[in-house]
């Protein structure tokens, strides 16, 4: 049963939401005006398909499972398989409607990610960070700590309680993107690898 929670809270976590100007503290090292031009070209990413894995590490258990994205600007596809996923799991919807299935267990619909989440495990977390995580950018709505790397590129992100390492990038049709971070937060370690990325800007 904590494994298909874990699974259906990190769906949940893979839904973001789009936001404003960000709020950044930048910390140690790199180009502040390298990052700035890396996260302009960054941000004007609305569609991407990812292959991957997803590792989850918890008090009590821990699991992995395969992770498919797609991303066509404000609508996603998540789609998770394997033993944590307790066999399938599957996120479609863009922003007022949202559909949660999972194999063996139902349906669940509801008008936000944030809402999911809150009527199926009564979990609070911050669902509408992830979709700027993965892309190597900090959420803009609220308030972050980062450091950069040599590339003045992320390093380390520090937002919501939450800490975000990157541990290797790839590029991708000129797109340096993560293919390897590490999230720590709400006693929960969670490791992506993210081997296949198929960036785009749809809205050009």
């Amino acid at each position: 049963m904590l494994r298909f929670f874990l699974a259906l809270s990190l769906l949940v976590l893979l839904a973001g939401c789009s936001g404003l100007t960000p709020r950044e503290s930048l910390q140690g090292q790199g180009d502040a005006r390298l990052w700035q031009s890396h996260k302009q070209l960054i941000s004007q990413l609305d569609g991407w398909q990812i292959s991957g894995k997803i590792g989850i590490r918890a008090p009590r258990d821990s699991g992995s499972a395969t992770l498919f994205w797609l991303q066509r600007q404000d609508y996603y596809d998540i789609r998770l398989s394997g033993p944590l996923g307790g066999g399938a799991a599957r996120l479609t919807g863009r922003p007022g409607n949202i559909l949660l299935e999972v194999a063996n267990r139902g349906r669940f619909q509801a008008e936000s990610p944030e809402a999911l989440l809150q009527e199926q495990l009564r979990l609070e977390l911050p669902v509408s960070n992830l979709l700027w995580w993965i892309r190597g950018l900090p959420a803009p709505d609220s308030h972050s700590r980062i450091s950069l790397d040599g590339d003045s590129r992320l390093a380390r992100l520090e937002q919501d309680g939450w800490q975000v390492d990157y541990l290797r990038y790839t590029e991708q049709n000129g797109y340096v993107l993560p293919e390897r971070l590490k999230l720590q937060g709400a006693d929960l370690e969670i490791t992506l690898v993210l081997k296949d990325w198929q960036p785009r800007q749809l809205g050009q």
